[in-house]
This record gives structure tokens, sequence and C-alpha cells, in this order.
């Protein structure tokens, strides 16, 4: 009797297989190069993490947490960001000289979602942090490598939109007066809710000329004429410093020779709760959701002992990869040799030095195929050793 699972996987568990697993490995590695060339270095952390340190730093919702006990009785979360893993190997062994350090890495985090999201439990992320350097061009230099790291994979149609996380709490803390109203509105923003949000603006018990306020509030979007818009709207210094943030940052970028590729949004706010400054996010081609995403998250590192500025980027490589037009033919240049037993050892020869050129080649016993042309179908040429040594034909 067949059981009932016996093909299926957990929620939101998905399998690779090898043409996807071939494309993730080439964009991983143009990706991870081009990080190592910014002087950026690679380490790992481990997939398990206590759920009182590194759970809690993560910021990430406890319902979505994969939690399980050790033999010790002590819970244990599956890492759901790298963010905290990393801030809190830093704080524990590299921050000894008080000098800014470049960490990257590429590894699996795991989120649970419920049945009706329809989102991956577990995906693929690469990214880096920037450790210990609190100026705004730390900032900039993780904007410029995010985006020459798309460009590095291949790809070109993407927009980076830049916000602050400071400049929208201090908005709204003036006009709203508490934090559990501001948090409330909040919502609607990293929701992506605009309709509800001008709803709940109207319901307010404000005045008219602070609902306008919050309301002008989402046209903050667009080039850099929107940090003098953002000025206009503050009505006094409180607030400033973060809009000056974003002016420098613009800077920063022009110099960098990327202004082409970003914008701001200043209505951009994230569901990660450790980020306290610039944060940003990049959107490409027909994706219906951001394919990366970082910013300053200067308060982390506190919850492992250390007070460090910090800033850093996540390329979710699921999303990457569908902004992509696959050409299948790119992922499919493979020989195979065809052999008889009598031509086995001249058949190993051949495809080893074919090899030694570079060129991917599969041996194959011609006694172990049912259908001849079905497996032809499969490679860009076929070479047949068969009968007499010194008969050799090729197919293409």
């Amino acid at each position: 009797m067949t059981r009932l699972f016996m093909f299926e996987k957990p929620l939101g568990m998905r399998d690779t297989l090898p043409d996807l697993y071939d494309r993730k490995q080439k964009i991983k590695l143009s990706i991870e190069n081009e990080m190592k060339s910014w002087g950026y270095l690679f380490m790992e952390t481990p997939t398990l993490e206590y759920y009182d340190t590194v759970g809690a730093a993560s910021a990430t919702l406890d319902q979505q947490l994969f939690k399980l006990l050790d033999q010790q009785g002590q819970t244990l979360v599956m890492r759901p960001d790298m963010t905290a893993p990393i801030a809190r190997v830093a704080a524990s062994k590299l921050l000894k000289n008080d000098l800014p350090i470049r960490l990257a890495y590429s590894a699996n985090v795991f989120r649970a979602q419920q049945r009706e999201a329809g989102r991956p439990a577990e995906f693929e992320q690469i990214g880096v942090e920037c450790i210990g350097d609190s100026t705004i061009s730390a900032d900039g230099e993780g904007i410029a490598l995010m985006i020459h790291s798309l460009q590095a994979a291949g790809l070109e149609d993407f927009r980076l939109s830049i916000g602050h996380i400071g400049f929208v709490q201090t908005y709204f803390l003036q006009i709203l007066g508490t934090d559990e109203r501001v948090e409330a509105l909040t919502r609607f923003l990293y929701e992506k809710n605009y309709v509800g949000y001008r709803e709940h603006v109207n319901e307010l018990a404000l005045s008219s000329i602070d609902k306008q306020r919050l309301l002008e509030f989402l046209t903050l979007r667009g080039g850099r004429p929107i940090i003098e818009k953002a000025f206009d709207l503050l009505e006094n210094d409180i607030g400033k410093r973060a809009v000056t943030e974003l002016q420098q940052l613009w800077d920063i970028i022009s110099d960098f020779g990327l202004d082409e590729k970003v914008t701001f949004d200043l209505t951009l706010v994230s569901h990660m709760s450790y980020y306290t400054g610039i944060v940003f996010e990049v959107y490409a081609g027909n994706v219906g959701f951001p394919i990366g995403n970082g910013g300053r998250y200067d308060l982390l590192l506190r919850k492992f002992g250390k007070q460090a500025g910090a800033t850093g980027f996540a390329i979710r490589i699921d999303r990457l990869l569908e902004a992509f037009v696959v050409d299948n033919e790119e992922y499919e240049r493979t020989s195979c040799v065809l052999f008889s037993s009598e031509r086995r050892k001249e058949a190993f020869e051949y495809a080893q030095k074919q090899r030694q050129l570079g060129n991917k080649v599969v041996l194959q016993d011609i006694s172990g195929v049912k259908d001849i042309d079905g497996c032809t179908s499969q490679y860009v040429d076929i070479t047949f050793l068969v009968g007499k040594s010194g008969t050799e034909v090729v197919l293409k």
C-alpha cells in the first residue's frame, strides 16, 4: 500500500532539481567573487541557535520560528536570519580592537509559514555585514556593493529604493504623540497597504493639517528633490538629522556613479525591528517581492554585550533566479560518450581528455540505455565508441 505522504514535503520546503541547482551555483559564485573583491570575508554559523539569544535578537515573529528542544531541555531555533548570528560571533570573538570588520555569508535560513501564505519556509540568502563603522560611507558602500553584486550575477533590470526608519518614527511621533499610535500606522507601511493607511489616517482624531501631513508623507518617493520635500514637511529640527543622512548618502552613491540605479522611498519600513536608520530594498523585473534588502542596525550588537554601528544586506537567491529570463541552452552544454564493453578503456581515456579541456562529458555504457534516441536528445553531441577499435562516430 502506498503511503499517503510518500512524495509530500513539509510545508514551505522545496526540492532543488539539477538545472536550477546549476543556475544557483553559477549566480552565487559570481556574487561571492564580487563580495570578496571588496574585502568581505566569508564565514558560517550553526543552523541551530539558542532561542533566548539569536532567536530573540533576530526580530522574527515568534510564530515563524522553528523551535526544538535539545537533550538538556534548552529551546533551540533554526536560524531565521543571518544578521543576528553574525552579530553574536562579532560581539564574542571578532570586535577586539574596535576596528571595522567586513563579513559575508551564503546560507539557508528558516521561517515557518502559514499554509495559505504559499511562501518558502527555507530559502537561501547571500549577504554582507559591515560591523564597527557608524558612518554614512558604510551605508553607501553596502548599497553600492549590492548593486555591483546583482550586476555581477548578470542582472541589469532592477531598482533600489532607500528609506530611513529614524525619519518615519520621528515624523510620526511628532504628529501622533505615542509609540502605540506610531506602531499602528507603521504597520500599514510594511504591509504596503496604502489604501488602509489613508483610511486609518482619516479616522484618527487629528486636526485636518496633521492629517494632511500624514497623507503627504506617502508622496515622499523619487530622486534627490524628495530630500527638500522631506525637510519642508518637518515642523522643527526633530527628524532633520535623518534627512541630512539621506542627503549625504545620495552624494556618496553619486560618487560611486550609481545614482541612476537608486531612488528614495521614505515610506519604506521593515518588519525586522532591529533596523535603526537607513534601509533599502531591491525590486527586479516582474518579481512581486523584494529580491534583497538591508539597512543599518546600530542597536543589535547591544543584545550581545557590545556597542557598535553596523549595516548590511541580504539577497534572496530564489527571488533573484525568478528575475532572470532563462536560456535553457546555457545550462545544457554537456556531451555524452556511449561505449560498448570492448571500448570501455578507450572511452574513459577520451572522456578524461575532454574534461581536462574544460568540457562536460557523461560516460554511458550503451547496454544500460533502453531508448537510444531519448538518450542522445539530452546532449549537444554524442560520441559512439562501439564495436571495433578505431571506429568512432560523433553526432551533433
